[in-house]
């Protein structure tokens, strides 16, 4: 269970740190406050979209369009390891990525239980912008000064964050590029690419 405290943070637009399958994240809701307050805590600039965390492709697909080639890559791996840029239904806020918006399916269960109880939520890694991420969930938001109530403890494998791939609409169909190498090998990628059925 996450805490009443916890819940209502995030509802007032606050930024939570969680453990994924990877490394640590932030969640906010993808609101103006929340973007905010997520942007400013990760130093980060507002030029550099981050990801939402959902719980599954159908539910990235009230925000986004899912072609059915993303949805037969994301069965053929673990679960958690990729980021898809996919073509917004309508513009989202810029720091979201606009009309190109990420989005990464969540495995870890706290980050799952998470995106069951407020919805859709940002996936950023739990740092500022250029530092490297902590491997634990608590220590990442130690490090950010987030009150206890802002943390959902939780280890992380660490290593390499998920694997971006951006796709794209073309006269062929969808056409899907390597944006970032992570947990995942560019060369596993492109050997299911090529045979993708």
């Amino acid at each position: 269970m996450i805490s009443e405290a916890t819940l209502e943070h995030v509802f007032n637009h606050g930024v939570v740190a969680y453990p994924t399958s990877t490394l640590p994240g932030l969640a906010c809701l993808p609101t103006t406050k929340g973007l905010n307050a997520l942007f400013t805590l990760k130093q980060r600039s507002s030029d550099k979209p981050v990801s939402l965390g959902v719980l599954s492709l159908d539910q990235a697909s009230e925000l986004v369009q899912v072609p059915d080639l993303v949805r037969r890559i994301e069965d053929a791996f673990p679960r958690g390891a990729f980021t898809f840029i996919l073509p917004a239904h309508q513009a989202l806020d810029p720091r979201l990525g606009g009309e190109r918006v990420a989005v990464r399916c969540l495995a870890h269960p706290i980050a799952r239980l998470l995106v069951e109880s407020v919805g859709p939520i940002t996936a950023t890694s739990a740092n500022e912008s250029g530092e490297t991420p902590a491997d634990d969930a608590r220590i990442a938001g130690q490090e950010l000064g987030l009150p206890d109530h802002a943390i959902l403890p939780g280890g992380c494998p660490g290593g390499r964050g998920s694997t971006i791939l951006n796709v794209q609409s073309s006269g062929a169909g969808w056409e899907v590029s390597i944006m970032r190498e992570g947990i995942i090998p560019t060369h596993d990628v492109a050997e299911w690419l090529k045979n993708p059925n």
